[in-house]
């Protein structure tokens, strides 16, 4: 992979993106197999921590910084500073389910570019499932393009709710009664970033999370965005280094799962204005 290493274009990083996120894959798989072992710890309240979280960033910050040292990496388990050219990485996310053995986790990547997401891969390596944008080019899983639900009906709809210590449990709560007065169903997987992927692919209508950080967010939001979907303007309600609230919802449903959450939809293609109307 030396060739990634001259080139500073998008096109090299995405191919970059695409070795470094499948290369942590079968690492990370290793140890949801028991390979390397599964030492568990506690960061906070629901918040696990394994050894393969670490050894996987570990692995993703050296390729990055190998191939692009004029870039910087920005990690949930490592921190790190946020320039203008940065990627933004969740070596495990979905890790309570990785710790008890349920094959429902991912890897997730984005990077940015002045502001804007502009590459954004989740891989799922217990399924083999890779997802990948690029912005103004649609999204794919494992190469084959994948298009957001025409879902019309909140009373068939599937909605995902992820949940954080961040908010109080009111809230949260409120928020599931308003989507459950709507007639949708409400579920939580244990993987915020898979749960927008899954947006993408049409597998679920929407995903809401009153907080998230960025590194479980930004390559999900481009995904959905390229694959036909609403999403919020998370860099104008959130920000890169303290997140913020995420909604992303098919086009059909959008409009109500924006009001259900107070969660405003983008204007545009997901960096764009609010649309206002849309808050309740």
């Amino acid at each position: 992979m030396d060739s990634f290493h001259s080139a500073d274009t998008l096109q090299a990083r995405a191919d970059l993106c695409r070795a470094v996120i499948r290369s942590a894959g079968e690492l990370v798989l290793k140890g949801f197999n028991g390979e390397t072992g599964r030492s568990v710890s506690m960061k906070g309240p629901q918040d696990f921590l394994t050894v393969t979280d670490a050894a996987s960033e570990a692995h993703i910050r050296g390729m990055i910084e190998r191939h692009f040292p004029q870039d910087t990496v920005f990690g949930e388990e490592g921190g790190g500073e946020i320039g203008d050219k940065v990627w933004v990485v969740d070596p495990v996310d979905g890790t309570a389910n990785f710790a008890r053995g349920i094959p429902h986790f991912c890897i997730s990547i984005a990077y940015v570019e002045n502001g804007r997401t502009e590459i954004g891969a989740i891989y799922n390596p217990a399924l083999d499932e890779l997802y990948f944008a690029r912005r103004g080019e649609g999204a794919t899983l494992n190469g084959r393009p994948i298009l957001a639900a025409g879902t019309q009906r909140f009373d068939a709809a599937s909605i995902e709710m992820g949940w954080s210590t961040r908010v109080a449990n009111e809230v949260y709560l409120g928020v599931v009664k308003n989507l459950l007065d709507m007639g949708t169903n409400v579920r939580r997987s244990g993987s915020g970033a898979l749960a927008l992927a899954y947006v993408a692919d049409g597998r679920s209508d929407g995903y809401i999370e009153l907080h998230m950080n960025s590194w479980d967010c930004l390559a999900g939001l481009l995904l959905v965005s390229e694959a036909g979907g609403d999403v919020c303007p998370f860099f104008e309600i959130g920000s890169l280094r303290d997140g913020g609230a995420v909604l992303a919802a098919a086009r059909g449903v959008s409009a109500g799962v924006s009001a259900a959450s107070a969660i405003p939809l983008s204007a545009g293609d997901g960096d764009g204005a609010c649309r206002a109307s849309s808050v309740a």
